[in-house]
């Protein structure tokens, strides 16, 4: 079991259950809640990876799953943002959102 921090946020790389951590293991990813307990962010991947190779592919699927500072501005689907291999394509509409704070909800005006 390895950990690290990311955002402020702990987190555990560990071989799944039932396949230890020979030729064909598999490695869970676990978030330690500030409340103490873990909460499963992904489970079953990088099978037949090496501790070090898992750790490392953890640390990158992480950084996808909870970016920090991802800000889309529509509409632009010619320039989109990457995270890791995740590619964000911002809204492809014709006129821009306008949001309302005095209302619960966003407006799309003609």
């Amino acid at each position: 079991m390895t950990s690290f921090r990311y955002n402020d946020m702990d987190f555990t790389v560990e071989p799944a259950p039932a396949t230890g951590q020979g030729a064909g293991a598999r490695w869970d990813i676990f978030r330690k809640t500030p409340q103490g307990a873990a909460v499963c962010v992904a489970a079953g991947l990088f099978a037949g990876l090496a501790q070090d190779t898992a750790e490392s592919r953890a640390r990158a699927l992480v950084c996808s799953i909870f970016p920090v500072g991802i800000k889309l501005i529509g509409p632009d689907t010619t320039h989109p943002s990457w995270v890791g291999d995740l590619k964000i394509i911002g809204p492809d509409v014709g006129h821009p959102n306008f949001i309302y704070w005095e209302k619960d909800s966003a407006s799309f005006p003609a």
